[in-house]
């Protein structure tokens, strides 16, 4: 299992940003390459009042700032440059789905979708559409967002779908907890459960499935797997993984993860089975170019171990 796809999270919630012009994003572009990256994915083309193209409609309708660079264009060049898939992350208001209300996030992406492809859609880079909410349970209103948001990009432009949930197991993972037990952790079977109702209630409205790997312990990475495959099978999707090259052991959020770890999880993902190795996220945590030095090092141990010169 290699690592061929990666989110793009310059409209970050967490992570600080690298203040990265055209020229800085050109070269970790074929650092990318070099790596064998064929996908990138936006993982959000707004956060709050924070959004990634000129959008009229956000400005206008919701206050945001009009950003001084258009990142979707100059993201769909560099794909086009590059060779790589570009999948287009929905805009994420912050303030609706913090209240719950998942419905309004849906028809305020209506428009945003619309305006995407009235601007963008004549890139041959956009391969795919990515719904940006994130949830590790069966959330209240999760499947009806799911569900009439996937099915109404398709409608505005015919492109395959893709969610990256979490796995959520746990996500303090001390040596006590690891002994313990989470109890607030979900179980095997729970977890089963209610991504089998989900998925359920989402077949044909989303084709990808990219879990989140980093909120379970490395000892119980290879049992979810297994489950989020064989479920993701059942109901006719793609599975891939979204391996986090972040760590989440350590008391600073957030920092490149050792090796060897990373190692672990792309082994168990090739060993359940699944399609597709993609990351959270390249330019932070694994680029030659980053601004932390651990990164580079991250980078030169993967290519090592890959052979790539």
């Amino acid at each position: 299992m290699k690592i061929t796809a990666t989110f793009l999270d310059e409209i970050s919630s967490d992570i600080p940003h690298q203040n990265w012009g055209r020229k800085e994003w050109d070269r970790d572009f074929g650092a990318m390459k070099k790596m064998g990256i064929d996908t990138v994915v936006l993982i959000r083309s707004g956060f709050g009042k924070f959004i990634a193209y000129p959008s009229d409609y956000l400005i206008n309708k919701h206050g945001c700032f009009r950003p001084p660079v258009d990142l979707v264009r100059m993201f769909l060049e560099l794909s086009e440059k590059y060779g790589m898939d570009f999948y287009f992350g929905l805009y994420d208001s912050r303030f609706y789905r913090c209240k719950g209300d998942l419905q309004t996030e849906v028809e305020i992406n209506k428009f945003v979708a619309e305006e995407i492809i009235r601007n963008y859609g004549g890139s041959p880079a956009l391969k795919g559409w990515y719904l940006s909410i994130e949830v590790g349970r069966a959330c209240k209103g999760i499947i009806e967002h799911y569900r009439d948001l996937g099915s109404f990009v398709k409608s505005v432009k015919e492109l395959p779908t893709m969610i990256s949930p979490f796995i959520e197991a746990g996500q303090k993972l001390a040596q006590g907890a690891r002994l313990g037990g989470d109890p607030a952790a979900i179980t095997f079977a729970e977890h089963e459960k209610e991504w089998d109702e989900i998925l359920a209630g989402i077949k044909g409205a989303v084709d990808i499935v990219a879990f989140q790997d980093g909120n379970c312990p490395l000892e119980m990475l290879p049992e979810f797997l297994s489950i989020n495959k064989k479920l993701t099978d059942r109901y006719g999707m793609h599975c891939w993984t979204n391996s986090e090259t972040f760590d989440r052991d350590m008391p600073i959020r957030f920092l490149p993860i050792k090796w060897e770890k990373l190692l672990l999880k792309l082994q168990a993902a090739e060993a359940a089975g699944v399609e597709k190795g993609l990351t959270f996220e390249f330019s932070h945590f694994m680029s030659p170019n980053s601004c932390y030095q651990a990164a580079h090092g991250l980078y030169d141990r993967y290519c090592e171990y890959f052979g790539i010169q």
